[in-house]
Formats: C-alpha cells, sequence, structure tokens
C-alpha cells in the first residue's frame, strides 16, 4: 500500500489488514487499518507500530522515507496489541530510539513486550518536545480506552494523534475522510463509538474540551484505525459529543432469538405497531447478528425491546450473553421492553428486567408474555405493545 503524505512532513506508514473480521469480539465485516505515523524534522518520530503480523509492512514503509537505524523517538500512545506489538521487531533496528509513553504504558511494555534493554521515558499532559521546527505536545486520555492511553498532538501542524478515539474499523486503499463515501464511513465510525467508546461517554466531553486549550483546533485527526480526518475533522468532534450525551432519534431496536417461532412472531408484530406510528424500527435477530452490529443501531435509539422464549425457566443463552455485553458498553438514555413466549412455564421475561434493573436500566412495564403460540388476540396485543412503546420514544 505504501505510504501517505499528511503534510510535507508527517507521513502515514501504517498497514491495511483487509481480511480480519474479528477484533477481540467486534465484528470486523470491512477490515481495518493499524495505523502508524512517521514525523521528520531535526528529530524523528514514529507514532505507534501495527499489529504484529504486519511488522515488515511497517518497516519497508518507513525504509522508504529514512533509515530505520536513524529514528530518534517512538511514541507509544497506547499499549495494547494492534498498536505495539511490533515494537520488539523495529526496536532491532531503531536502537537509539527512545520511547515516550504515559505512566501507565510503561509497566504495560514491561509486561506485554519485555522492554529489554529499551530506554523509556514517561511523560505527562503539558509535557512538550521539541523536534526542530515541529513541536509534540502529550495529552493523558485514561480510559479512553485504557488506563494508559494518551493523545499526541503536533502543534505546529494542527494534527491531532488520538489513537483509539475516533476511528473506524474500514480498510480501504484510501486513507483520507474526503476520499471515502460519507455514510459508509459515519456507519463504521459510530459501530465503532458504541463498541470501544460507550461505556467512557461521561469522559468524552471533557476531554474534547482540553483540545482548543491547545490554542488552535485540530486541521487533521489521524486516529489509529480507519481513515483520517482531513477535510472536516470537526464532525468526528461533533458526532462523539451527540453520541456522548445520549442523543437519540425516534428510533426502536427490536432484539431477540426464538426456538420454534413464536417469539419471532411476536417481534413482527411488535414492530408493526410501532411503524404504525412513525417511529424507525429495526429487528435483530441475535443468532443472524453480531453484537456490535446490535450495539451500533441501539447507539442513536430511544428504545431497545428485548425477547426471548424461555428455556430452562429463563432466557435464551443467546438473549443472555447480548444483555453481558450490552450492559457493560453502558448505554445511556434509553428505555428497556421486554416480551417472550414460554411453553410449560415462564421465566425469561422475568429475568430480563431482573437483569435490566439491576444494572440500573429503565424499564418499561408491563411486560409482554404469550404462552405457545400467540393467537390473533394476542397479536394484537403485541402490536398494542408496539404502540405504547412507540409513545414512549415520541414524548
Amino acid at each position: 500500500m505504501g505510504t501517505a503524505k499528511l503534510t510535507e512532513d508527517v507521513f502515514w506508514v501504517g498497514a491495511v489488514d483487509w481480511d480480519v473480521r474479528d477484533f477481540h469480539g467486534y465484528e470486523t465485516r470491512r477490515g481495518t487499518t493499524y495505523n502508524a505515523y512517521l514525523i521528520m524534522d531535526d528529530k524523528t518520530v514514529l507514532v505507534d507500530t501495527v499489529k504484529y503480523p504486519f511488522k515488515a509492512t511497517l518497516a519497508r514503509n518507513i525504509q522508504e522515507l529514512m533509515g530505520l537505524e536513524n529514528l530518534d523517538y517512538l511514541v507509544i500512545n497506547h499499549v495494547e496489541i494492534d498498536h505495539a506489538s511490533s515494537l520488539s521487531y523495529i526496536m532491532q533496528f531503531a536502537k537509539k530510539a527512545t520511547m515516550l509513553c504515559s505512566r501507565r504504558a510503561k509497566d504495560g511494555l514491561a509486561k506485554y513486550y519485555g522492554a529489554n534493554g529499551w530506554t523509556i521515558q514517561t511523560v505527562k499532559t503539558g509535557d512538550e518536545l521539541r523536534l526542530g521546527d515541529k513541536t509534540l505536545k502529550f495529552i493523558e486520555a485514561p480510559m479512553l480506552h485504557w488506563p494508559d492511553s494518551m493523545f499526541t498532538y503536533l502543534e505546529e501542524d494542527r494534527i491531532l494523534l488520538p489513537n483509539d478515539a475516533f476511528g473506524q474499523h474500514l480498510a480501504t486503499s484510501q486513507r483520507f475522510d474526503d476520499e471515502v463515501d460519507q455514510t459508509l464511513l459515519m456507519e463504521e465510525a459510530a459501530k465503532y463509538y458504541a463498541n470501544i467508546l460507550m461505556p467512557y461517554a461521561p469522559l468524552i466531553p471533557k476531554k474534547i474540551e482540553e483540545l482548543p486549550g491547545l490554542e488552535v483546533e485540530p486541521r487533521v485527526i489521524a486516529p489509529s484505525h480507519g481513515v483520517i480526518w482531513r477535510h472536516n475533522p470537526g464532525k468526528i468532534v461533533n458526532a462523539y459529543l451527540e453520541w456522548s450525551r445520549g442523543e437519540a432519534k425516534e428510533k426502536a431496536v427490536i432484539v431477540y432469538d426464538s426456538m420454534w417461532g413464536s417469539t419471532q412472531t411476536m417481534a413482527s408484530a411488535i414492530s408493526e405497531g410501532m411503524a404504525k406510528d412513525g417511529i424507525e424500527v429495526r429487528l435483530m435477530h441475535l443468532r443472524r447478528t453480531d453484537h456490535s452490529e446490535v450495539m451500533k443501531e441501539i447507539l442513536e435509539a430511544k428504545a431497545v425491546v428485548v425477547g426471548s422464549p424461555t428455556l430452562n425457566s429463563t432466557m435464551f443463552p443467546t438473549v443472555s450473553g447480548f444483555l453481558t455485553y450490552a450492559i457493560g458498553l453502558r448505554p445511556k438514555g434509553k428505555v428497556w421492553a421486554s416480551f417472550g413466549s414460554y411453553g410449560w412455564g415462564g421465566g425469561a421475561v422475568k429475568a430480563i428486567n431482573q437483569r435490566l434493573s439491576e444494572s440500573g436500566f429503565e424499564v418499561l412495564e408491563p411486560s409482554l408474555q404469550v404462552q405457545w403460540a400467540p393467537s390473533s388476540e394476542e397479536l394484537q396485543k403485541c402490536r398494542e405493545f408496539g404502540e405504547k412503546i412507540a409513545e414512549r420514544v415520541k414524548s
């Protein structure tokens, strides 16, 4: 793929992973990129590396621009393997390079990669590194999304290098936001936020508020995954602010599983009742849809409706697994509801409501249960249930 120029002296030197489809449980159906950036001045700096299988690609890209042995600094914004597992390989050649990282990252470097003989210098918010004509500033960003995370800002070029913030899992031959389809780009940006950054929503506005303190807003945002925001970086910043506030549309997501079709029939009838009132509705079958896709849809929804058949007096295993995943991401500003079917004895709906209530989510009562297959009268109750939820969404 080669290198890409951000400015006269700043280059993308990362790698494109067209084939990855699972990223620690997150479905990456469009692949991803591992972005690393080379800054060339009197002193040279590599910001982050790439996942280990792409180490030779990274080294080759750097060698197109300079000798690896002449690298002065290596900034590690985050020690996770997709960003830092090529360190040992790169340091075989860049023996004189000093690593810069947060205090917490230093421990991670030793634990993950051995850090044998490496010169490591920790930095904190407000610290600067003069490279010649250019200046790097460092901003600690703990829990966006690991405790060790930090941002690096290239002051003169107004380039923010925020690692796992503002990214997308998107493999493409284009490197910049103005080169790709905007609908696809924002779809993947939303999915990325919903599945990685959502649990830390309260921290995001505070961190963004720190950015104007760098005198001027970034002209370029260059994240660790996906394309680089050079045409309109404010677009993704504003989206993060909206998502972190829990802003939502008149939309509901029905997420369910079904054993013999009864719960699925109920889900369809509930959706009919919702759609009758003009709200957007998405039905998502848990054995047909990855959790990460469900959470992308939930991100901008006002209501989430969970359906399950009863198995062994409780909810279906796929529904339980989904709730574990969703609750961990802590979506805010949603109303939740539940429905389900059962044969000889119930239990699924009660278990769903208990899990949601214990997690602090607002649960709409009463729930809806049907024994065996729903009758025509019970399907009408499902539609009325959907209308009730739609009224809440529109209120």
